[in-house]
């Protein structure tokens, strides 16, 4: 069974295939027809072949779930010293910028302990571990906010041009009955 992108089966979804799994196990040994199992477990016929088959080669166990094949987790230790090496700054591991972007920590994380994250499971590895995504505000190095604000309290409004009212000769008003 295929699922979409991300996609995959929670636990007690989990558990409710392996039920079904050991039940058509039972029917396998009592004989019944594959389609037959497929219509009473309301699973496809393709699954229950291939179960079938497995049961056949090596047992019951053959049927049983592997479990999920999803990405690699690290322990508690690994995440620890993840976090003490993100603290030190993408400088420290050899990139240009102090910026940390989930490809560059996908990559730290390959290189300490040799797992592979997709960058989506790099982020979902942060964010469950309280990580969150900050993007720095883009300002010129030489701004002086001090500066800024004196230009924005004093100069502008000297500079901001005034609202035209709109009286009898303003063209944003018709007169009526003119065309």
């Amino acid at each position: 069974m295929r699922y979409a992108q991300g996609g995959g089966l929670t636990d007690a979804e989990r558990t409710t295939r392996e039920r079904l799994r050991l039940q058509a196990v039972e029917r396998f040994a009592g004989r019944r027809k594959n389609a037959e199992i497929a219509a009473a477990l309301r699973i496809s016929l393709r699954s229950v072949e291939r179960w079938r088959r497995a049961w056949r080669e090596s047992g019951e166990t053959a049927v049983l779930s592997k479990g999920s094949p999803g990405r690699p987790r690290l322990r508690e230790a690994q995440i620890h010293r993840l976090e003490r090496e993100l603290e030190h700054g993408p400088l420290a591991h050899g990139w240009a910028d102090q910026r940390w972007t989930l490809a560059r920590i996908k990559t730290l994380i390959g290189r300490l302990f040799h797992v592979s994250y997709t960058v989506e499971g790099t982020w979902r590895l942060l964010k469950v571990h309280g990580w969150s995504w900050q993007q720095p505000a883009r300002r010129a190095i030489e701004r002086d906010d001090d500066a800024v604000e004196v230009w924005r309290q004093e100069t502008w409004p000297r500079v901001k041009a005034p609202r035209r009212s709109a009286g009898p000769g303003s063209s944003s008003r018709t007169r009526p009955g003119s065309r």
